[in-house]
């Protein structure tokens, strides 16, 4: 067992809570068009729709090929920082060691050090199955787009509804891997608590911050939303 200050529990408490509700953020404004995320949503609904409309769809397959390849990666990535926290348990006195030695931090019981680290672990796990995942739906919309009928019968209602089963799966992979790069930006923060608690409360809010204007204020939001808000929002 160990004892964990007050400090820490807030701390936490602000880690959490940041999380959550820029999350639920998001999730509200998911269809709006209003953020990033939202407004690229219409703009995959937007490709599956130009790709009905295509014989040949190598550029469709190349791009799903790209995104594939880009969530293998960072699904990998996950499990490599995954065995990383395995070896910081193992070499927990030397880095706590190390760290006194930079005068960066007071020493930090194992058991708090270890605590942390097994919440860092959890953090690239949770990432780790919403990439999983969102490879999968990536390579099941891969199929959809497949199994949509040729040009020649764009304007029948089954190519239509057959796009739109691509565009649903694209777009819901795409949350996924949002999620799972949420969840690398807040281990970002997180870090910060290795410090103190006081640290990981302004890393936390340093990052949700600059998540927020990545989705609202960024010059590739305001080109996307300015996109979107031409367009038609299903």
């Amino acid at each position: 067992m160990f004892e964990i200050s007050a400090i820490d529990i807030v701390a936490i408490v602000t880690f959490g809570a940041s999380w959550f509700l820029y999350s639920v953020i998001l999730s509200r404004l998911a269809a709006s068009g209003r953020t990033l995320s939202s407004a690229m949503d219409i703009q995959r609904r937007q490709w599956m729709r130009t790709m009905m409309h295509r014989d040949l769809r190598m550029i469709d397959t190349g791009i799903m090929s790209g995104l594939q390849n880009g969530t293998a990666f960072f699904a990998s990535t996950s499990l490599l920082a995954i065995g990383g926290c395995f070896a910081m348990l193992n070499s927990a006195d030397h880095i706590n060691s190390v760290m006194r030695d930079l005068a960066l931090v007071p020493t930090v019981p194992r058991g708090l050090f270890e605590a942390k680290v097994i919440g860092l672990m959890l953090i690239f796990g949770y990432a780790f199955f919403k990439f999983g995942w969102s490879y999968r739906l990536f390579n099941y919309a891969s199929i959809l787009i497949g199994a949509t009928p040729t040009a020649a019968h764009a304007a029948e209602p089954e190519t239509v509804a057959a796009a739109e089963r691509a565009a649903v799966f694209t777009i819901t992979a795409g949350r996924h891997f949002n999620h799972g790069l949420r969840a690398f930006f807040f281990s970002i923060g997180y870090l910060g608590w290795f410090v103190n608690g006081w640290t990981l409360i302004v890393t936390t809010l340093v990052v949700a911050l600059v998540q927020l204007h990545r989705q609202f204020f960024s010059d590739s939001a305001k080109i996307v939303i300015a996109a979107a808000a031409r367009q038609e929002v299903p």
